[in-house]
């Protein structure tokens, strides 16, 4: 609460913390941390220990020297592999529900991050206009309007028929905390293709602007708005010019 932290980085700062408290035996000294450390080989892995351990002993214990003399790996990450609409198509067809089909073509088509299509709630979406309404600006991200296209919509149509939820409330696609890492799962198996919601989300980006639509408004529809930016050009960002110019696109994922 007092650091306005999501519950997603909450839960990752503490099996961070958990796994460290538990490697040093209750006594996490700085000669414990480094011998802890040093088994940590991925980069980015050991990267997100120190940002909790930092956290974690600056604003929670007031003992930023335990870890002062840590620094961050130099973690470059390789290029996203881009798949096409093919393998797109052929995972697709590989996933045997209503809910997985309509939330892989709401990630390919919307370019929304894992996170945020998870945490939609149903009245943020309007099936009728084929958009997602914005919910509220977070200190760390800055969500917009987006869309989803016919295919989605008629996906989305079709999972809301035999979702088990009468009052019709709360989250779009609900799922437990423990399923939400391991999304498509049973498609990655059958099919070999590693393709997660960052992958469509990346498909997204690439496909847009393949037909055309400039990055500015790419970046609206993935969230990635400055809230001066937004500011200064409202008109630019509004719902009816936004849908025009997603709609002119002609985004398709199936055909």
């Amino acid at each position: 609460m007092d650091l306005r932290l999501r519950p997603e980085s909450v839960r990752r700062h503490r099996i961070c913390i958990r796994n460290v408290l538990e490697f040093c035996g209750g006594e996490p000294t700085t000669s414990r941390i480094r011998d802890f450390l040093a088994g940590v080989e991925n980069p980015f892995t050991y990267n997100n220990y120190l940002k909790s351990l930092r956290v974690y002993f600056r604003d929670f214990l007031g003992k930023p020297e335990v870890v002062r003399t840590f620094r961050f790996c130099r973690a470059e990450p390789l290029p996203p592999r881009l798949y096409s609409k093919k393998e797109l198509q052929e995972f697709f067809f590989e996933l045997d529900a209503e809910k997985e089909r309509a939330l892989f073509l709401m990630y390919a088509t919307s370019g929304r991050r894992r996170s945020e299509v998870l945490d939609l709630e149903i009245s943020q979406v309007d099936l009728e206009e084929s958009a997602i309404l914005p919910n509220k600006l977070t200190t760390t991200k800055r969500t917009w309007y987006s869309f989803f296209n016919e295919e989605c919509q008629e996906a989305l149509e079709d999972y809301l028929k035999v979702r088990q939820d009468p009052k019709r409330g709360g989250k779009l696609f609900p799922f437990r905390q423990s399923y939400r890492s391991a999304i498509f799962r049973i498609a990655q198996h059958k099919t070999g293709m590693h393709i997660t919601p960052k992958s469509l989300r990346f498909w997204f980006a690439n496909e847009m602007a393949r037909l055309g639509v400039p990055d500015r408004f790419i970046d609206a529809f993935q969230g990635r708005i400055p809230r001066s930016v937004l500011a200064r050009h409202y008109t630019d960002y509004s719902l009816e010019n936004l849908k025009q110019i997603y709609d002119k696109a002609g985004l398709r994922v199936l055909s």
